[in-house]
């Protein structure tokens, strides 16, 4: 959630964000009225509360022949107590309710307006160019045997496959390079549950409108990660973090799920938009005031993977409507992807602010000029990709040759045996 004090004192500045993601005032103007109910509802409670506190010692203090009246009129307190607190559980509800459409507030800055109103910050390399036909990487990964789709459509249905021999080996090399990155930039590596609790994915922003593409198991209520960001999120749900000696970074190492709801017809051709993926998720808890700062570096960390990769990118600052729910500042690193003429995702990185601390009670005390500690305050989430299974799809296709072997980046041959060239099979 935003922060109360924000939204009370400067409802412009909560407004304008909105706007700039699509959104009307009206959900601001809902959310001050909520809150203005719930504290009303609570002053009430709370004041009938302290009646009955206040009666009842009159009782305990009261001649015999008083106390019938008084604990009469002791009952008519208890019945209005139970009524303001009836009103007060329905008027937190309803504040909550109200509140959870209030996204997180945009960075100045951020580029107003939906999927297509980024902004390109810089651009890297050349396009590559062919002096035959290129190949997709589908096509690519059947001649190299590496890409299996029909065996995991028969397995599992739509949108699976199957990663074999050299596929599976690539993959494994690029999850295994961004680690010993991760490692050398400071990150401790975590392999997290994928399976958590409403909870922790409430908490993280993952239950807004895009419910839908998150598998849930309704039997044990829990459910599977898209990402690992949002484990590594809940990891210090509710704790009281030391940050005196800089940012706690985590650098997270699973399989994700996604049910790709609504994006029936688009990219149904390959390991471009699946079910099932690996990855390698940053996350940072730190200060507020260092948050931007840390974005950045984690942006220059993806930038580093991509370029020793030999891959051509485009760097963008997402547009406000295109943030999600939990980002107030968004940039995505994306590969050029030869046979479809384009740029085409593979990082992104997002500076969450306090949004998702305040929602999983993640805060840290800071020391104050005299040495001593101070107010408890909520940290800042950040989150980055550093590889992940979509990345084969631009290997494959920047550096493929004509008879269809596939020249390995000199920075992945340590992680295959030393191997150079990955060749077609009989």
């Amino acid at each position: 959630m935003i922060d109360l004090t924000l939204l009370r004192e400067n409802p412009e500045l909560v407004v304008r964000s909105q706007e700039a993601r699509g959104h009307s005032r009206e959900s601001v103007d809902a959310a001050l009225a909520a809150d203005r109910d719930r504290r009303a509802a609570l002053t009430a409670f709370e004041e009938l509360r302290a009646a009955q506190n206040a009666h009842g010692k009159r009782v305990a203090q009261a001649p015999k022949e008083e106390k019938a009246a008084l604990v009469a009129e002791a009952k008519a307190l208890s019945d209005g107590v139970k009524a303001a607190q009836q009103t007060l559980n329905a008027a937190e509800q309803a504040a909550d309710a109200a509140l959870a459409k209030i996204e997180n507030i945009v960075i100045d800055g951020v580029p107003a307006g939906g999927e297509e109103n980024f902004v390109t910050l810089r651009t890297h390399g050349e396009i590559p160019t062919f002096d035959f036909e290129p190949r997709d990487h589908l096509e690519l990964g059947e001649l190299l045997d590496a890409i299996d789709m029909e065996r995991g459509t028969k397995v599992s249905g739509s949108r699976f496959y199957f990663l074999k021999g050299i596929g599976a080996r690539l993959e494994l090399a690029l999850m295994t390079l961004a680690l010993d990155r991760a490692l050398q930039a400071g990150f401790v590596p975590l392999i997290p549950p994928t399976l958590v609790r409403p909870e922790v994915m409430r908490g993280t922003g993952f239950l807004g409108e895009h419910a839908d593409e998150i598998y849930h198991l309704d039997e044990d209520d829990l459910y599977l990660v898209g990402t690992s960001e949002v484990p590594l999120a809940g990891y210090h749900m509710d704790e009281i973090l030391d940050l005196s000696s800089g940012p706690k970074r985590y650098a997270g190492w699973s399989t994700c799920y996604r049910r790709e709801a609504g994006s029936y017809g688009k990219d149904t051709r390959g390991i471009i938009r699946v079910h099932q993926f690996n990855k390698l998720e940053m996350f940072v808890h730190t200060t507020v005031a260092d948050a931007e700062a840390e974005h950045l570096r984690l942006v220059e960390l993806q930038e580093q993977m991509l370029q020793s990769l030999g891959l051509s990118y485009r760097v963008i600052d997402v547009a406000a409507g295109d943030l999600g729910s939990s980002a107030a500042r968004k940039y995505d690193v994306e590969a050029w992807v030869p046979t479809q003429g384009a740029y085409r995702e593979l990082t992104s990185t997002s500076n969450c602010t306090t949004y998702q601390a305040r929602r999983l009670g993640i805060r840290h005390r800071p020391a104050l000029e005299d040495g001593a500690a101070g107010k408890t305050q909520p940290v800042a989430t950040l989150n980055g990709t550093l590889a992940t299974t979509r990345w084969i799809v631009a290997l494959l296709e920047t550096h493929q040759r004509a008879d269809g072997s596939v020249v390995v980046p000199e920075v992945l041959r340590p992680y295959l045996g030393g191997l150079e060239v990955m060749e077609p099979t009989a």
